[in-house]
Formats: C-alpha cells, sequence, structure tokens
C-alpha cells in the first residue's frame, strides 16, 4: 500500500487570531482546502463546518442538529488556494480560532455509480470525499468517488432539524448497520433506532442509505464525509481503555496531527485533540464535537502524541475509563517511515 510521505498536503491544523473585520483572509493551510471545521476556541460559539460542494456562506454545526444556514454572510465567505476568506462574526473571526483542514478535490464531478446520482469532490490519495446527494427515502445506494471501502462516514440532513448521523467500521458490524449508529451532536452511546432502516451497506464505490429521515430525507439536500484509511495519513478503529496513567496505547503507524476519540458503551463527549493547540506532551486540551465549550484542560485528559501512535496518560472515563470501549479517528502529522529512500526514513518522537 502506498504511503501518503507528506500528510500537511492534505490535512492541516490551522489556529488564527480574528480580528472582527470583513473579508479576514486566513492562509498558511499549505493547500485548497475543500472541508474545513472551525471553532473559537476561547468562547462558546457553535462548531462551524463548510465544504466545497456547497460552497461558501453555507454552514451546518457538528455540535447541533440544525439545518443549513443559507446566508451565513459573515462566517466562511470565500475558498482560497492556501487557506479560506471569514467575514466580521466574532463566532469564526474573534479571539483564538482553530481551524481543521482536510483536501478534497478542486472541482466537483457528478458520480453515476450508486442508484442516486451524487456531486462529489474526492481525493483518493488522501481517501476523503465530500458528497451530496437529494434523498429519496426509500433504500439506495450513493458513490462516493474514493475507489476504496470507507471506514468512517459523517452523514447530515441539511433541510431538516435533525442529527448527524455517524458509521464507524468499528463498532458497527455489517449485519447490524441498519439498526446501530452513532451521533455526531451528541454524548450518547451506541444508538439503535429499532426496524427504521438507516446505514445498509459500504463498498469501494458506494455507501447503501435506507428509509430514516437523518440518512435519507425524502427530496432533502443530503450531505455525506466519507473517509478511507490511508497508510502514513488516516486510521479509523477501536480500542479499550486502562483506566491507568499507564494508558491504553494505539498503534496508528504515524505521528498523529488530530484525533477524536469517543466512548461507545455509554455516555462520553466526542473529544478532540490536536498538535497545534497543544504542541508538546503531556496534552491535556480538549474540545468536545457535541458541546460549544471553550478549550477544557485537566490532567485526566493527559495524553501524549508519540512517533507511532497514540499513548493515553490520564484516567477520565470519556477517554481511558477501565474496560471502557472508544472509538476514534486519526489523521497524520508524520509517516512513522516514510517510502523514501527504500523507507528508510523513521519518523520521530516530539
Amino acid at each position: 500500500m502506498a504511503i501518503v510521505d507528506k500528510p500537511s498536503n492534505f490535512f492541516n491544523t490551522l489556529l488564527y487570531s480574528g480580528n472582527g473585520s470583513d473579508n479576514h483572509a486566513i492562509t498558511g493551510v499549505g493547500f485548497a482546502p475543500g472541508l474545513v471545521w472551525l471553532k473559537k476556541t476561547t468562547g462558546t460559539p457553535n462548531h462551524y463546518l463548510w465544504d466545497t460542494v456547497r460552497g461558501a456562506e453555507k454552514a451546518i454545526y457538528p455540535n447541533q442538529n440544525y439545518a443549513q444556514s443559507n446566508s451565513n454572510v459573515n462566517g466562511l465567505v470565500a475558498f482560497g488556494s492556501d487557506g479560506f476568506t471569514v467575514g466580521r462574526d466574532g463566532d469564526v473571526n474573534g479571539g483564538t480560532m482553530a481551524s481543521w483542514n482536510w483536501k478534497t478535490n478542486s472541482s466537483n464531478s457528478t458520480n453515476t455509480t450508486g442508484s442516486i446520482n451524487s456531486t462529489v469532490s474526492a481525493n483518493t490519495t488522501s481517501g476523503c470525499s465530500v458528497v451530496k446527494w437529494t434523498g429519496s427515502g426509500s433504500s439506495a445506494t450513493i458513490g462516493h468517488g474514493l475507489g476504496a471501502t470507507p471506514k468512517m462516514i459523517w452523514v447530515k440532513n441539511t433541510t431538516d432539524t435533525v442529527n448527524w448521523f455517524l458509521y464507524n467500521h468499528a463498532v458497527i458490524t455489517p449485519s447490524s448497520t441498519n439498526k446501530i449508529f452513532m451521533t455526531f451532536n451528541t454524548n450518547g452511546a451506541i444508538e439503535s433506532n429499532g426496524s427504521a432502516t438507516t446505514f445498509t451497506s459500504v463498498s469501494d464505490t458506494t455507501f447503501g442509505v435506507g428509509t430514516d429521515n437523518i440518512i435519507n430525507g425524502s427530496n432533502d439536500s443530503m450531505m455525506a464525509y466519507v473517509f478511507v484509511e490511508k497508510n502514513g495519513f488516516s486510521k479509523f478503529g477501536s480500542y479499550v481503555g486502562n483506566g491507568s496513567t499507564d494508558g491504553t496505547f494505539i498503534h496508528l503507524g504515524f505521528q498523529p496531527a488530530f484525533i477524536i476519540v469517543k466512548r461507545t458503551d455509554s455516555t462520553g463527549d466526542w473529544q478532540i485533540m490536536d498538535n497545534k493547540r497543544d504542541p508538546i506532551n503531556v496534552m491535556d486540551t480538549n474540545l468536545f464535537v457535541n458541546s460549544a465549550d471553550a478549550d477544557t484542560a485537566s490532567s485526566t485528559y493527559n495524553t501524549d502524541f508519540v512517533s507511532n501512535g497514540i499513548k493515553f496518560r490520564g484516567t477520565s472515563g470519556a477517554r481511558n475509563g477501565s474496560g471502557m470501549s472508544y472509538i476514534y479517528m486519526a489523521f497524520a502529522k508524520n509517516p512513522f517511515v516514510t517510502s523514501t529512500d527504500n523507507g528508510s526514513i523513521p519518523g520521530t518522537a516530539r
């Protein structure tokens, strides 16, 4: 499997200071982002997410069940070749801001692989795809354009006020995909929606959706953010905590730049860590996907980002409780070993 030698060409966390002015250009991402997630770390506004398939000024909120905002003229107002431009709204242009940026494709395309046509911006190198379709309310398949089987999918009905849906291969087996899922905007455990049909299949060309409004609302505008694992760049999996300061180690095969973890067997916040807000070990700073809270620090969150994975040092039940089950999504700063010079250049610890 090919290795992504320079992950920062495809994912980057960029911190910036808001100035409250119109058309404040944020540069330094290192590429033209197709998916941008913003959060003010010094205050309690919502999380914001934009993508180039829906376009600028159209926000959705990872911590809320809200429909899309179509007139956010003071939010992210333009995508750029090295970042993006924000308006004067203090939620995205005031205080200290964190931005998490993914490269997709420089243009959108129509994907006719599934039973419903989709609009797709897919980057097969990094394994990230933004997918938009009009829901049918009936079982259907949707093309994602990645050429490999996804390990993680986030779905939002952007027309209706309904929860996010999250698929993770590590906790949802093919035999149970129609009943079991997770919700991005709440701290709940794995959920079952009874007899309603939500997620039905996943393959190297499509994913399957059913009749539930959260995943395929009739005549509703639907969005999915689809990820496949790439060696040296991304990994999506599960682990069991041990409740110790000599905590569980997750082998990733790379030094992480960004990770989200979530307890699956009970309630617990979706915890966001990155190497820019916490540039040295031990790390103890958190934002929460399901909450508008500002940065929160605690020794119970202590974690190390190391050259080949993640080592937990804290005992928080939301991250490393004894015998408790978790999922994670991780993106790299450096691969543990690059593909250059016959793979003889190892990553270093920080």
